[in-house]
C-alpha cells in the first residue's frame, strides 16, 4: 500500500470512528458527554484542573450538564503525587477509561521512559488498552508524549510546548510537529501547547461540540478570552546572539542604536571595514541568519517592547522600530508572531490607566 492510499485509509477510519462516537451520543441524547482525565504521577495541578474547570461549566437550556468529568489514574483508586508539595486522592482506576467519550492526558514531569525513550511503561500501556475505539483523545502540553508513545499520532500533525518541540520531533519522527500553534484539531485526536493552551483547546472542543454561544459563556465565567489570536511564537523570547569573539559585534551595536533609521548592508559592512560579501558571510557564520533577517528580528523585538511598555500609537511604533509604516509593521509581526500589533498590545499591555479602569483596578 502506497503512502497516499494509506493516508486515505487512515482518514476514512478516523471518519468512521467519529461517526460511531456521534451515533452513541444520538442514541442517548440526554447522557452527558463523559470526559476522563488521566492523572499521572508528577502531574501539574494547573493543567490537571483545566478540563474540570472548562468542561464542568457548560449546561443546556434545561440546566443539565453537557459534560461529566471524572479523574482516574493508571493504578487502583488512591493518591497520585503531583509536581507540587501535595498529592491528590483519585477515586477511579484505569477502568474508567473504558467509559470515556473523550480522554484528556495533562502534562506530567515524571513520564520516565515515555519522555526519555518514547515507549510506554507496562502499567500505562495496560491502562490505555481500556480506551474504546472511536474515543476522542486529547493532550495538554507534554501529555502528548503519552499519545505519541502509544502510536496514536503516527503520520498525524501534533503540537506541544515550544520548548519541547524539537526534542519531541526527534523522538517521534513519524509525527508532523508544529511548534508555533496553540493547539491542533485532527478530528478524533487533539493536542495543545503548554500550560494555558490547554484552556484554548478545551474551549475549542466545547465550541466544536455545542457552538460558539456556549463556549463564549464558559470563557466569560472563566475570565479568559474565548479565542486567542496567534500561536506560540509570540511567547518565545529570542535573545540576540553574542559570540565571545565575534567580528561583527561593532556593526550590530551600531545598527541597534539606529533601528529607527534606514540601514543599508553597505553601512553595516563599513563599520567593520569589510567588503559586503565578506561581512555577509561572517555575519551569517556568527549570528546564524543574514544581516537583513537579523535587522527584521531586531525591529520586531523593538516593536514588541514599545507595544508592551508605551502608549505610542501604532504608526509611531512602526516609525520608531524602523518599519516606516504601520502596514509594513503589521505584515512583519503577522509573519513573525502570528498576530497584529493591536492584538499583541491587547495581550501584553498591562500599564495603561484605561486598562486598569476597565478591569476594576485603581
Amino acid at each position: 500500500m502506497d503512502t497516499a492510499t494509506s493516508a486515505a485509509s487512515a482518514r476514512q477510519d478516523r471518519a468512521q470512528q467519529e461517526d460511531a462516537r456521534q451515533e452513541r451520543a444520538r442514541q442517548d441524547p440526554f447522557r452527558p458527554h463523559r470526559v476522563v482525565v488521566l492523572a499521572l504521577d508528577g502531574a501539574l495541578p494547573f493543567e490537571l484542573g483545566i478540563p474540570h474547570r472548562i468542561f464542568g461549566r457548560p449546561r443546556d437550556a434545561r440546566g443539565r450538564r453537557l459534560y461529566e468529568v471524572v479523574t482516574c489514574s493508571i493504578r487502583p483508586p488512591g493518591p497520585v503525587q503531583t509536581d507540587a508539595d501535595f498529592a491528590i486522592q483519585v477515586e477511579h482506576g484505569p477502568e474508567a477509561l473504558a467509559t470515556a467519550d473523550t480522554v484528556v492526558v495533562p502534562a506530567s514531569y515524571e513520564l520516565g521512559p515515555v519522555f526519555e525513550q518514547g515507549v510506554l511503561t507496562d502499567d500505562l500501556a495496560a491502562a490505555l488498552a481500556h480506551i474504546r475505539p472511536g474515543t476522542r483523545l486529547t493532550s495538554i502540553c507534554t501529555g502528548v508524549y503519552v499519545l505519541a508513545a502509544a502510536g496514536y499520532l503516527d503520520g498525524r500533525p501534533a503540537t506541544t510546548h515550544w520548548a519541547d518541540a524539537e526534542r519531541f520531533q526527534k523522538l517521534f519522527p513519524k509525527i508532523e510537529v508544529d511548534p508555533d500553534v496553540l493547539f491542533i484539531d485532527d478530528g478524533d485526536v487533539l493536542t495543545s501547547a503548554g500550560v494555558a493552551a490547554g484552556i484554548d483547546l478545551c474551549l475549542h472542543i466545547v465550541r466544536r461540540d455545542h457552538g460558539t454561544a456556549i463556549a463564549n459563556e464558559v470563557a466569560r465565567r472563566t475570565v479568559v478570552p474565548p479565542h486567542r489570536d496567534g500561536g506560540q511564537a509570540q511567547y518565545i523570547h529570542r535573545p540576540v546572539p553574542d559570540p565571545q569573539q565575534a567580528s561583527t559585534t561593532t556593526a550590530r551595536a551600531w545598527a541597534l542604536g539606529r533601528l529607527h533609521e534606514p540601514i543599508q548592508l553597505r553601512d553595516m559592512a563599513d563599520q567593520e571595514s569589510m567588503s559586503v560579501r565578506t561581512f555577509t558571510r561572517r555575519f551569517r557564520e556568527e549570528v546564524g541568519v543574514s544581516p537583513g533577517q537579523w535587522l527584521t528580528q531586531q525591529r520586531v523585538e523593538r516593536a514588541r517592547h514599545l507595544l508592551e511598555s508605551t502608549d505610542l500609537s501604532v504608526d509611531q511604533v512602526a516609525r520608531d522600530a524602523g518599519f516606516g509604516t504601520a502596514q509594513s509593521m503589521r505584515q512583519h509581526l503577522q509573519t513573525a508572531l502570528g498576530v497584529t500589533p493591536t492584538s499583541y498590545r491587547r495581550t501584553f499591555r498591562a500599564g495603561s490607566r484605561d486598562d486598569v479602569r476597565a478591569h476594576g483596578g485603581t
